[in-house]
């Protein structure tokens, strides 16, 4: 494996969780209720999902000419988003911790 492509799953792992460790709206905007729910928390990690597409895809592209992808590899890439997220999910849902 590449470093570059070492340093692009990095990328992802990191991305895939930061919806589930900050409470502003994409970083930016605080919830008039005070905390995200889930469907935001959704929202951001498709939007991050595309941006670090659209990360790989330019690294891709400066390295030699990107090859043609068919949904086969956004299914698998995006399923592997989604595990890579799971981390994030359990701290914030499942894990039950005192005085929480």
């Amino acid at each position: 494996m590449d470093v570059s492509q070492s340093i692009l799953l990095l990328i992802a792992l990191v991305a895939a969780n930061l919806p589930f460790v900050a409470e502003r709206i994409f970083f930016v905007v605080q919830p008039t209720t005070g905390k995200k729910n889930l469907g935001w928390r959704f929202a951001e990690l498709v939007t991050l999902y595309f941006l670090v597409g659209i990360a790989g895809y330019l690294l891709e592209s400066r390295l030699g000419t990107p090859h043609q992808q068919h949904w086969e590899f956004y299914a698998i890439t995006a399923c592997l988003f989604l595990v890579f997220a799971y981390p994030g999910f359990v701290v914030r849902y499942l894990w039950n911790t005192r005085g929480r």
